[in-house]
Formats: C-alpha cells, sequence, structure tokens
C-alpha cells in the first residue's frame, strides 16, 4: 500500500506551457526539410489555399514550397526557427494536405495539444469487393457512423481512398485506430462506439476512476460461421513406393493372351460376328419382354361380400294409414273444421246480441 499523497498527481485543467524564443534563443543549427508528393486532382484546391499555408507556417518561421511540375510540397526551417518540433509539425500539415484534409482542418496540427494519424487501410483486406464494403460501414449511413465516432474521440477523421486521416488529441486517435483496425477485420464499429459512449459515462464519476472499468463494459461474443462445405470428391493422396507402376498391357499382349493373335483373319471376323449377334439377340429380347408388359393384365382385387341385415325394420301399416287421413281432411292454407265450428258459433253469438 502506498500513500496517495506521496504520488505525483495532475490537476484537472493543467496545461503544458508554450514553448517560447526565451527557451531557445540561439535557435537551430542545422536546416531541415520535408518533402511529400500529392495526386493531380488536389493540385487546385492546393493552388488555392497556399498563401493561407504560408501564412500559418510564417508565424513559427518555416518556409514552404509548391512545385506544380513535380506535383510535391516542401516545408524547411529558417534561421529564425526556435522551436525544434515546427518543422514535425509542418510535415504533418502537407501530409494531411494531400490526404485531402481540408485546410481549416489540417491548420489545427500546429497546436501543442492536437495531433494526426494516418492509417494505411488498403492492404489489411485481399478482395477488392469487400473492401469497399468494409469502407463504407466505418462511414455509416449518411455518414451517421464516422459523426458519432468524430464526437466521442473529439478527433476529425477523413477517410480517402487507402487511408484514414484522424486529427485530434492522443487519447482520440488511440481510438480511432482501434476503431478502424477492427472495421477492416469485420468487426462492426457500433461495438467500439457503444464501448466508449459507456466509458465516457463512466469518466463522469469521480469514485470510479481508481477501478476497473471491465464489469461495466459489454463483451460481445462472435459468432461461429458455418463451416466450409467438404467436396464431393477428396483427393487422397497415395503411399508413396519407390517402385514404378506395373506397365500396362498392349493390345498384342491381350491377344496374345487370349490366344487370338494366332488365329487367321476369317477367324478373327467370325468371332467378331458371333459377338455382335449375340448383343443384338439380347437387345431384341429385353426390347421384347418390355413390349410384352402391356398384355399381362393387371391383379384383380378380391371381391368383398355385402353383409346382409340381420334385422329388417318392420313398417306400421295402420299408422301411416291414418296419417294419409287426416292430411286428406286438411285443407292447404285453411283452418281445421273443429276451429271453423268454434268460429262460426261466435259470429252467431254476436249477430243475437245486436
Amino acid at each position: 500500500t502506498v500513500d496517495e499523497s506521496e504520488l505525483l498527481t495532475v490537476p484537472d485543467g493543467w496545461k503544458e506551457p508554450a514553448f517560447t524564443r526565451e527557451d531557445n534563443p540561439k535557435g537551430l543549427l542545422e536546416e531541415s526539410s520535408f518533402a511529400t508528393l500529392f495526386p493531380k486532382y488536389r493540385e487546385a484546391y492546393l493552388k488555392e489555399c497556399w498563401p493561407l499555408v504560408q501564412k500559418a507556417l510564417g508565424e513559427h518561421y518555416v518556409n514552404a514550397a509548391l512545385d506544380l511540375i513535380e506535383g510535391s510540397m516542401t516545408v524547411t526551417t529558417t534561421k529564425k526557427t526556435f522551436d525544434p518540433y515546427a518543422i514535425i509539425r509542418a510535415r504533418d500539415l502537407i501530409k494531411l494536405l494531400a490526404r485531402s484534409v481540408p485546410f481549416e482542418q489540417a491548420v489545427r496540427i500546429l497546436q501543442d495539444d492536437v495531433a494526426c494519424d494516418i492509417i494505411k487501410i488498403g492492404s489489411l483486406v485481399r478482395k477488392r469487393e469487400t473492401f469497399v464494403k468494409r469502407r463504407a460501414r466505418l462511414l455509416g449511413p449518411k455518414g451517421s457512423t464516422l459523426k458519432a465516432l468524430e464526437l466521442l474521440t473529439n478527433c476529425y477523421i477523413m477517410v480517402q481512398g487507402n487511408t484514414v486521416s484522424a486529427l485530434g488529441p492522443f487519447s482520440g486517435l488511440k481510438e480511432v485506430r482501434k476503431v478502424v483496425l477492427d472495421t477492416m477485420k469485420n468487426i462492426h464499429p457500433i461495438y467500439n462506439i457503444k464501448t466508449l459512449m459507456i466509458k465516457r459515462e463512466l469518466a463522469k464519476d469521480p469514485e470510479l476512476r481508481t477501478q476497473s472499468w471491465e464489469r461495466f463494459l459489454p463483451k460481445f461474443k462472435r459468432k461461429n460461421l458455418k463451416k466450409r462445405k467438404e467436396p464431393k470428391k477428396k483427393n487422397t493422396k497415395k503411399e508413396y513406393t519407390p517402385f514404378p507402376p506395373p506397365q500396362p498391357e498392349s493390345q498384342i499382349d491381350k491377344e496374345l493372351a487370349s490366344g487370338e493373335y494366332f488365329l487367321k483373319e476369317r477367324q478373327k471376323k467370325r468371332k467378331q460376328m458371333a459377338e455382335i449377334k449375340a448383343k443384338q439377340a439380347d437387345a431384341i429380347k429385353k426390347r421384347q419382354e418390355e413390349r410384352n408388359k402391356a398384355f399381362i393384365p393387371p391383379k384383380e382385387k378380391p371381391a368383398v361380400k355385402t353383409k346382409k341385415a340381420s334385422t329388417e325394420k318392420k313398417l306400421d301399416i295402420e299408422a301411416i294409414k291414418e296419417k294419409v287421413k287426416n292430411a286428406k281432411k286438411k285443407k292447404l292454407g285453411a283452418l281445421p273444421e273443429e276451429e271453423v265450428k268454434l268460429k262460426m258459433a261466435a259470429d252467431e253469438k254476436k249477430k243475437k246480441k245486436k
């Protein structure tokens, strides 16, 4: 156990003081220079913004030259240059400009707390189609994935051709490189973005700064892809033997073994004709069998005997006769006789009362 008071701690919001002329009054002894080539399509943009580049580097006493014939940019130190690291920043500036980063973002590299990282992704994937798909996955739909990554890492990211240029603080650049390399290894960037979001929330809690964050971070399991289908024909290697394979028999050897070699031409022809006739006879026999199949009667099914009814229903004739008589008495749509008589009696009573 160590006392926390003995440990060296950096207070929040502390910044390293800027490097001034007083730190190096005599300047540099040797002249240093760096040059980089740029593609043809960047020529018009560089020609337009080059005065701004010269002005920004002039504040650090670094000369900049643009060669449009050769297609190169060169930066060199002067006698007035006092910051030895200024030439390294100027080199990074021209590299970013060559990689299609706009001047407004690239000029930030001259600040003390900003660094850059150019990640080469062209050689990480073999197939060109797969590479294009994974690079598009890094951008996301309408650039949403790249924008989320920029907000979480506080870095400017530019995906161009076979490289990814990032510009920002050192901690953010480390995360950007990890996400880009994982994406090229077929790990979706959304998993890393989720982890960064959780880390950002955990960093706000002062109690968790000294603790491990492993229990909070998600653990994503890789799905086992289906195994490659095994070919139907497997080429198995034969056992090595120092002896050569036996020589195949020639036609003469076969004739000598069967005795055909000693037969005369007439006998050979007879034998061939006999073989041909035997084959023809077999073919005719098979053909005849197939034709005769149509004349073979099908097997008849056994006749099923119907079971006789054990008990016959006896009809009640008298009941049927009564139903018929009652039906004859009734007229269709008319009232029965009893109801008619009652109605007639009721009508007579009404007449008498009147």
